[in-house]
């Protein structure tokens, strides 16, 4: 197998890199040096380079200029859409679809929904059920030992427990120590409701 077949070398996965070109002269009108460096041409003409000699490129890269010929206020633009790529920007918000596409029935700014995916959805409906709030294992077992549901506000909680210890409480249930236990669990769940600022 011979490895400098030009065939083998067009299968290889890393290119060789192109040989430079023969020696180029400097792109300064009246040099006959050697143009070994690399000078950009300018706006608009951005993949462009002239050739120049060393002494010639520092002369032309002391004077160049991106922004020659342009405004202060297209410098001034050119500066803020750099700062995005010059890609297209919208503000935070804004229903893109929403402007300039005026649907019958539809207000310009309405939220758009071309695939109905939120057709069904009516906040406040029929079939819309009250969110209940969501509380910890514990705070709901002590609902529970207290015989509330989550849906129970402070006022409530606070009413059922005084009843509870009025009725378990040996000197309101006349000396009865029999439900001492249901108590101290009546009030070690007011406890952990307090403590979740529930009570």
């Amino acid at each position: 197998m011979d490895l400098n077949s030009p065939i083998f070398k067009r299968i290889r996965v890393k290119r060789e890199p192109e040989p430079l070109p023969s020696a180029t002269r400097c792109d300064h009108p009246g040099c006959e040096v050697t143009g070994e460096f690399r000078a950009p041409k300018g706006r608009l003409r951005e993949g462009q380079y002239f050739c120049f000699c060393l002494d010639h490129v520092k002369e032309y890269n002391a004077s160049y200029n991106y922004f020659r010929g342009m405004t202060d206020d297209d410098v001034a633009k050119y500066q803020k859409e750099a700062v995005v790529g010059h890609r297209p920007t919208w503000n935070m918000g804004v229903n893109r679809g929403g402007k300039g596409h005026r649907e019958e029935g539809v207000e310009p700014d309405a939220f758009v929904d071309p695939m109905g995916i939120f057709r069904n959805r009516t906040p406040g409906g029929a079939d819309a059920q009250p969110r209940r709030p969501r509380y910890g294992l514990a705070a709901t077992k002590a609902l529970n030992t207290l015989g509330l549901d989550e849906t129970a506000d402070a006022e409530t909680i606070k009413a059922r427990y005084k009843d509870w210890v009025k009725k378990l409480h040996p000197d309101a249930n006349g000396g009865d120590r029999s439900l001492e236990d249901r108590l101290r669990e009546i009030i070690q769940a007011y406890k952990v409701l307090k403590s979740a600022k529930l009570a």
